[in-house]
């Protein structure tokens, strides 16, 4: 079997080592929570550039770095809003809390991800933990 074009250019060890380390310094770190944190910033701080960057992303994770972040972003913001424990938060604070520049962006791509509105899963997720349907 042979192996798209774009993974020529990067050698096995190289791809498995940025996979590992854009693994621990975006999900173990929580890096996507800081705004402006760039696909250029991460390459950087894995001493290497951003075409490589994309290819680990769209090999490994099958996103871009901007719905990767999203992703990620959109994921913890499910978890803050289905949790009792922040039921004080509105969902502006939730957006900024992991991240997102505006709520515009927030809204966007957690109802592209999600199919509802943070709202509308804040609601369901209310009703759930409350035994209602």
């Amino acid at each position: 079997m042979r192996l798209p074009q774009y993974l020529d250019k990067i050698s096995p060890e190289t791809f498995d080592r940025l996979k590992a380390e854009i693994f621990r310094i975006m999900l173990l770190e929580k890096r996507y929570k800081e705004r402006g944190f760039t696909a250029a910033r991460l390459a950087e701080m894995l001493s290497t550039n951003s075409r490589y960057v994309s290819i680990v992303l769209h090999s490994a994770y099958h996103a871009n770095y901007t719905s990767f972040v999203n992703r990620l972003r959109v994921d913890e913001s499910m978890n803050i809003l289905a949790n009792p424990k922040y039921d004080e938060l509105n969902v502006e604070d939730v957006s900024d809390m992991v991240g997102f520049a505006n709520r515009q962006s927030f809204y966007r791509s957690f109802c592209g991800i999600v199919g509802m509105t943070p709202r509308e899963y804040r609601l369901e997720a209310y009703k759930a933990r409350d035994g209602h349907e």
